[in-house]
Parts: C-alpha cells; sequence; structure tokens
C-alpha cells in the first residue's frame, strides 16, 4: 500500500513540476490555496475557547504565584497581569489553532507554547525596563511565574489535544478532488503538507482519460468520471470533496451537485487563482452574495486593533526610553550645519494617501521634489554627523512620532520618497500593493539585505517581494521579530551609509 501511494506521489509530483506554475524568485513565497478549515463544530469551539483559556491561565499564574509567595497584589502586578493578557492573547494565536493536527505531533506543540512563552516574557521584559520597573518586581514571584506558567499550559493543551483527536475518532479525513488540473495539484500537496495526517488524499476524478491527463493507463491517482464522484463519495464515506472545475450552472454541474446532495461530505469550490499573486486572501459576503478578496489587507477587525495597540505601546515606550538621545542629536544637528533639525519628506503612506514623514536631517540639502537623487556611499550631501546617524539608523528616530500619529507603524514596508514611488509604479508589478498597510520604521526587507541605495531595477525588485511578502505572512510574532533583528543589525549592518 505505501509503495503505491509512493509511486501516486511521485507521479503527480512530477506532473505537478512540468505543468504547475512558473518558479517563484527567493524573496516571494506565494501561497496559491489557502487549506480550509477541516475542524469540526466542536474542535472549532475548542480552539476559540483556547483562546480565552491562554491570556486567563497566564494572568492567574501571576496572581497566584504571588498570593502562594504572600506578596501584596500592586499596581505593578496589575499592569503586568494586562500586560500579559493582551499579549498571550496575540502570540498564542498558532498554538490554539494548532490543535489537533499540528506537524510533528505533541512535541510540535510543546515547542510552540514555550517558543509563544519566550516572546511574551521578552517583551515583558522590554517593556518593564523601558518603564523603570524592573527592580520593584519580585525575583522570586517572576522566576515562578515564568517558569509555572509553561508547564500548566503544556499539561492542559495536551489533555486538550488527547481529548480532541478522541472525539474525532482519531482517523484520517479523506478527501478528493473533482477534475484534474494545476489548482488541484497544489491543493493535495497543500492539504498534505499543511495537515501531516489529518486528511487522507484518495485521489481525482476527471471526465478525461488518463492518457490524455499525462498519466499511465489505469493510474490509481485517477479514480473515475465525474458521474462516479457521488457514489464514491458515499460508499467510502469520503468527508472532503474540493471541485476544482469552473462555478456555471451547466447539466454536468448540476448533475454533480445533485448526487452530493445525498452524501455527508463538505463540498468546496476551489478557484484556479495561478494567474494572480494573492495577499491577504479571503472570502466574505456582501448582502447573502459570497466574495473572494485578492488582494486585502492583513488588518482587519481584531487584528487591526492589536496592530495600532502594539505601535502606540512601542512608539510610545520607545520615545520615552529615547528622549534624551534624541535631543542631543538635535541639538548636534542644529551646530553642524545650516538648516532645520528635521527633514520632512513627502510619502505615500496607508491606501496611497500622502503623508509626511519625520527624519533628523543628514544632508547639507532638504530635497523633495518630483526629481530626488538616492543616497549613495560616499554621497558628498551628507553632513558628517549625519553619516554616524544614518550608519546607526538613529535619523530615523522621529517616525516614533509618525507613528504616534497614525501616520506609519513600527514594522512595515519602508516608505519611499513621492518621486520613486511614481517612477517605480510603472515598472514593477504589484509594487503599490506595499500600501495595503502602514509604511514601517523598518521591515521584512530590511532586515533582510534590502536597506540602503536601490541603484538598480533589480534590487528595488527584491526589496517590493519581500515587502509582500511580509503582508502575505504578517503576524506580531513577525513583527517582534523584525524588531528583534533590526536591533542586531544597528552596529553591523554592511548596507546602512
Amino acid at each position: 500500500m505505501q509503495t503505491r501511494h509512493a509511486a501516486v506521489n511521485s507521479l503527480v509530483d512530477h506532473k505537478l513540476g512540468s505543468a504547475g506554475p512558473a518558479p517563484v524568485s527567493p524573496g516571494q513565497r506565494v501561497r496559491l490555496i489557502r487549506t480550509p478549515e477541516i475542524l469540526d463544530q466542536r474542535v472549532a469551539l475548542t480552539v476559540l475557547l483556547l483562546r480565552l483559556l491562554d491570556p486567563l491561565v497566564a494572568v492567574s499564574m501571576l496572581l497566584l504565584g504571588a498570593r502562594w509567595l504572600g506578596l501584596d497584589i500592586t499596581l505593578i502586578e496589575r499592569g503586568a497581569a494586562t500586560a500579559t493578557a493582551l499579549l498571550v492573547f496575540a502570540l498564542f494565536r498558532d498554538v490554539a489553532h494548532g490543535q489537533p493536527w499540528r506537524r510533528g505531533g505533541q512535541w510540535a506543540l510543546v515547542g510552540c507554547i514555550i517558543g509563544s512563552w519566550m516572546s511574551v516574557v521578552g517583551l515583558l521584559m522590554v517593556i518593564s525596563a523601558a518603564t523603570g520597573v524592573t527592580e520593584q518586581f519580585s525575583p522570586p514571584l517572576a522566576q515562578l511565574w515564568f517558569l509555572a506558567t509553561p508547564v500548566v499550559m503544556i499539561g492542559y493543551h495536551s489533555a486538550v489535544r488527547s481529548l480532541l483527536l478522541y472525539l474525532t475518532g482519531s482517523r484520517q479525513r479523506s478527501a478528493v478532488a473533482v477534475a484534474f488540473t494545476n489548482v488541484s495539484l497544489e491543493l493535495r500537496r497543500a492539504l498534505q503538507d499543511a495537515e501531516d495526517g489529518g486528511v487522507n488524499f484518495r485521489g481525482f476524478f476527471d471526465d478525461r482519460s488518463a492518457v490524455r491527463l499525462g498519466l499511465p493507463a489505469g493510474s490509481d491517482a485517477l479514480l473515475g468520471c465525474l458521474a462516479q464522484t457521488a457514489d464514491f463519495v458515499r460508499e467510502r464515506k469520503v468527508d472532503l470533496v474540493y471541485i476544482a472545475l469552473p462555478m456555471r450552472g451547466d447539466a454536468r454541474m448540476e448533475a454533480l451537485l445533485d448526487g452530493l446532495r445525498d452524501t455527508t461530505a463538505s463540498v468546496y469550490f476551489v478557484p484556479d487563482m495561478h494567474f494572480v499573486d494573492l495577499l491577504q486572501a479571503r472570502v466574505d459576503q456582501v448582502g447573502g452574495i459570497p466574495v473572494m478578496g485578492v488582494w486585502e489587507t492583513p488588518y482587519y477587525g481584531l487584528n487591526a486593533v492589536l496592530k495600532r495597540a502594539s505601535d502606540i505601546v512601542f512608539a510610545s515606550l520607545a520615545l520615552l526610553t529615547l528622549s534624551p538621545l534624541m535631543i542631543a542629536i538635535a541639538i548636534g544637528v542644529k551646530l553642524g550645519s545650516p538648516g532645520p533639525v528635521l527633514f520632512k519628506q513627502r510619502r505615500y503612506g496607508f491606501g496611497g494617501e500622502e503623508i509626511r514623514v519625520y527624519k533628523f536631517r543628514t544632508m547639507t540639502v532638504c530635497e523633495d521634489g518630483p526629481n530626488v537623487p538616492q543616497a549613495r556611499r560616499d554621497d558628498d550631501r551628507i553632513t558628517p554627523l549625519g553619516r554616524l546617524l544614518r550608519r546607526l539608523s538613529l535619523d530615523e528616530l522621529p517616525q516614533f512620532i509618525n507613528v504616534l500619529q497614525g501616520r506609519m507603524s513600527v514594522v512595515g514596508p519602508r516608505p519611499h520618497a513621492v518621486a520613486h514611488n511614481e517612477h517605480y509604479r510603472r515598472l514593477i508589478s504589484g509594487y503599490m500593493h506595499r500600501h495595503k498597510v502602514k509604511p514601517g520604521i523598518t521591515g521584512w526587507a530590511q532586515v533582510n539585505g534590502l536597506r540602503g541605495e536601490t541603484d538598480t531595477l533589480d534590487k528595488m525588485r527584491s526589496r517590493v517581494e519581500y515587502d509582500l511578502e511580509y503582508l502575505r505572512r504578517w503576524s506580531l510574532r513577525l513583527d517582534l521579530r523584525i524588531v528583534l533583528r533590526t536591533t542586531a543589525l544597528v552596529f553591523r549592518d554592511a548596507h546602512a551609509f
């Protein structure tokens, strides 16, 4: 049986490689298909409860630890509890949604919990250091809380995982695809890769012969013609049916759907979207009419609230902590060369709206016209102090004010001068998708070596690819990762000048 499935997998993989979409450049991981939710209502409800339980447990462990040690619950502990609840709710999303078929099984679940908790602890340490309350927090309480909380979480998450596997019968759900196409081949791979055992893909139904599809006669990958789909699904108790055909009301489609009505399978239409690069694609309804978003911002609903809240907190702490340094830089800029302290340049913000971005002036000129030459290495326009500020990215510090104003975010695609935007939007496909989010002080492209002058079209294209990759993958955890990598790069970035 394993040999047969291996042969089919190899055959389908070869077919996908020969007939699939063109390769994607290293900086651009296009996810053509989002694996649908395959959990039943019991699992979905449990995931929701875990999302609410995780912050409650983290806060409870802090308060119980204080009681255990005989400590009073002061304003500091209450503030820590509030910050912890928000951070856990934001950073533990993958932990809850990994139930019950996380790749790697139990140990992957344990690793995900520990990693998420370490992210929360790291952020709490940054916040406490910035607010100066580190010495006021009890060391024994901190040690007990930091060590005990993940142990308790691992315990009940493991119990929930075992319970869910028991309730769902622990058997693999089975799936078939209607039509042997590029998108159904990609779907098969996505299901097996994403769920790692949660779905057993049985094969394809298609009215074309195996020879016409490029498969050997009698291939196990081809289960039959479309008219045989419903009987197969009913007799083999298939759980999931994916239809990779155009959604039109012809006789063949009506017969297929009519037959599937007499089964208990969940049925999905899978549109062929290989011709378009999806950004946060999702399905919604407008007046009961289903619509599919192709290019959308990742910040909607609760995500928008969490993103804005994290920006306000981080920018406020940064300005509070760095204000003495910023005052010293302002004095140095004023005394070092004639001109204003702050350089205000027009950039494009969220939705392509024009904004003013603040920077400490590092040049002898303040160019903001239709033709703005990019700064180059050994540029004569850069002042001696400006060279140091640019090398350490200290000229960007006033942009935390832009963050508080709501014009920018701490993390996001770097804003380009309006003149550069107008130039590159005509040369790079999808360039303006960068403005589906607010521009950032630092970004995914910058921590991947694409900071500084973009003197060739290929460099700018690579930067845009990383920016779009950030939009596809956005999460608060990714933002934290970018901030930490930015901090590490400040003193050793060869691209800064």
